[in-house]
């Protein structure tokens, strides 16, 4: 599998999956959640609603990922994960890890080839930029997938020079 580090919008990406770093009620919030709920309207609300009135009535755990439709947004599917809150007492970093390993589980079963992943966690979680590269690199290299091709959608040139680093560091 590529991985790719991209600057940019990512409900502006044309791959097969988007992946949202959603809140855990599935039914939009700020940030990226909000983004992508906003520019793939009103279906992916709708999936979303069914989902809470069905098996995640509780809403999505931390760590899980489940797919709608992408509605309105240059892909077929969207990923809902929902990230840990970074903590400088608790180690929640499996919990991180596990975004990614499954979001990228959850597209490979839907037949995906390209999936694009914001840096889950790293806004307003807090997580440390650094340390979200390395552990989205660690779960999207845990286990082999379909997926050919993965774009870590940064938000900004700051996040993406950062990454660029760790992925040096870290090795192709």
């Amino acid at each position: 599998m590529r991985i790719e580090l991209v600057t940019g919008d990512i409900t502006a990406e044309r791959v097969d999956v988007i992946v949202n770093a959603a809140n855990s009620s599935l039914l939009g919030g700020g940030g990226v959640d909000g983004a992508i709920h906003r520019k793939g309207g009103p279906a992916i609300l709708q999936e979303c609603r069914a989902l809470r009135a069905g098996h995640y009535g509780r809403g999505l755990a931390v760590g899980q990922a489940v797919p709608t439709t992408a509605g309105r947004l240059p892909a077929t599917w969207v990923v809902h994960t929902v990230g840990p809150v970074f903590s400088a007492e608790e180690d929640r970093s499996p919990l991180l890890r596990a975004c990614y390993t499954n979001s990228l589980a959850v597209a490979a079963g839907l037949g995906a080839r390209t999936v694009a992943f914001p840096l889950i966690s790293s806004g307003v979680y807090r997580w440390p930029k650094d340390d979200a590269v390395t552990q989205a690199l660690a779960g999207l290299r845990a286990e082999p997938t379909t997926v050919e091709s993965v774009r870590l959608v940064l938000f900004d040139e700051p996040t993406r020079l950062a990454a660029e680093r760790v992925l040096r560091t870290a090795g192709r």
